[in-house]
């Protein structure tokens, strides 16, 4: 989650400055922070919608296979974070006074130009992507909740794309607020709404799977790795935010220590409430788990503070979107009608994709994956290469190699199971 600083970063004589652009949705605090504070900050900019789809990814995957693709998937990530905290420690030292505050500025650095501009295009296409997804789920929610008995279509539209339209007009109110100062209590309150709806749903799990105990499966087969990754990765996505943080963090020397605890702690998290959610419901798991608990008042109450959450959430991370196509195309000022755009644009592609776990798994394939370990590892190869022992390089280069792959047919396994007939 990200604020935007509009003041020009100092330079070194040897460096140009850096224009900013992704940096914590969470006002800048006046004081660093403390290790508690990190730990935190980091766990507020990982921890999003993409849990909910884990138990329907067990589901195909298997809960064994599910579960070591999302602790593989959490150990990878760490590792690109600090690569890019490396990498950015590494060029302030040369540089002296260059202060890159974000993964663009890192990108402007190493690359020029060009490194910002492929930064750019994966920030918008991922936070646009979270946001697709965000709408995903509220017009699913509430079409289930509200559960309307009435004709197929309203005014010629179905129930899940009336809903959507339905929050349009009030997204582009919230969209329009030009400063993110009045939005960051809402980010804290979605957060909390997060983990107590979590905390519920695994409850629910628990008692569901004592009762039923259905058939699973521990390995659901080599063809649905690639999708199950792609929604693992989506899930920690968050690498955009490390460097303002760890830039924040009072104590830069164990910021690696309070990363790898937070990491855990999230991967414990997601592999509980993926493994819960499957083994309640089995075959019959739905890609968003709340659905799979019919009309209660529990369900009810979970299923709507989850809607509210999101529907907040989302102006806070279309501010990364909006940043960089103002930046790009209206000189770095507040653009009313561009916001708009963005807003119908978003609303236009959920109601084209009406899988959400699918979805998760296609933005997770594609620009999550480039994001999250192919430019960290290509900038700290590029950075680094007089200094790395074969070995490495190697590494380096192996994750650069492996990501790209991964890459590509996770998002042509995404783009498979979004067209392929829904039983």
């Amino acid at each position: 989650m990200v604020v935007f600083d509009k003041e020009a970063s100092s330079s070194s004589q040897t460096l140009p400055p850096f224009p900013r652009e992704d940096t914590p949705l969470l006002a800048r605090p006046r004081k660093l922070s403390s290790q508690g504070k990190t730990f935190a900050n980091v766990f507020i900019a990982i921890v999003g919608s993409g849990v909910l789809g884990l138990p329907y990814t067990f589901k195909k995957t298997g809960w064994v296979f599910g579960s070591l693709m999302v602790f593989s998937v959490a150990f990878f990530t760490y590792h690109c974070m600090m690569l890019l905290i490396h990498t950015r420690r590494k060029l302030d030292s040369v540089h002296g006074l260059s202060k890159i505050a974000s993964f663009g500025d890192l990108g402007f650095a190493v690359c020029g130009p060009i490194g910002r501009l492929s930064v750019d295009i994966m920030i918008v296409l991922a936070q646009a992507g979270f946001c697709v997804s965000y709408l995903i789920f509220i017009s699913n929610t509430l079409a289930f909740v509200i559960n309307y008995s009435g004709p197929d279509r309203i005014l010629g539209l179905a129930p899940k794309s009336l809903y959507l339209w339905a929050c349009f007009p009030f997204q582009l109110g919230l969209n329009s607020i030009p400063t993110l100062t009045h939005l960051a209590p809402l980010s804290i309150f979605a957060d909390v709404v997060d983990l107590g709806a979590m905390g519920v749903v695994m409850v629910e799990d628990v008692m569901i799977f004592l009762q039923n105990r259905p058939a699973l499966q521990a390995f659901g087969g080599f063809s649905v790795f690639f999708y199950g990754l792609g929604v693992a990765v989506y899930a920690f996505e968050g690498i955009g935010m490390i460097l303002p943080l760890e830039s924040e963090a009072k104590d830069k020397d164990k910021f690696g220590k309070v990363l790898a605890s937070c990491m855990a702690f999230i991967a414990l998290l997601y592999g509980s409430f993926g493994v819960l959610g499957y083994f309640a419901f089995g075959e019959d798991t739905k890609d968003i788990i709340t659905t799979n608990f019919g009309q209660g008042l529990v369900s009810t109450l979970v299923q709507m503070g989850l809607c509210i959450n999101l529907f907040f959430t989302l102006p806070l991370m279309m501010n990364p979107v909006f940043e960089v196509v103002e930046r790009r195309f209206n000189d770095s000022t507040y653009c009313l009608w561009l916001r708009w755009v963005m807003v119908f644009v978003v609303s236009l592609v959920a109601l084209l994709v009406p899988n959400f776990a699918d979805f998760l798994s296609l933005v997770g394939s594609s620009v999550c994956v480039a994001l999250g370990f192919v430019l960290p590892a290509l900038f700290h190869l590029m950075v680094f290469k007089e200094e790395l022992s074969w070995h490495g390089m190697l590494l380096d280069g192996a994750i650069v190699v492996l990501g790209v792959v991964i890459g590509v047919s996770g998002t042509w396994s995404s783009i498979a199971e979004i067209l392929a007939p829904k039983a």
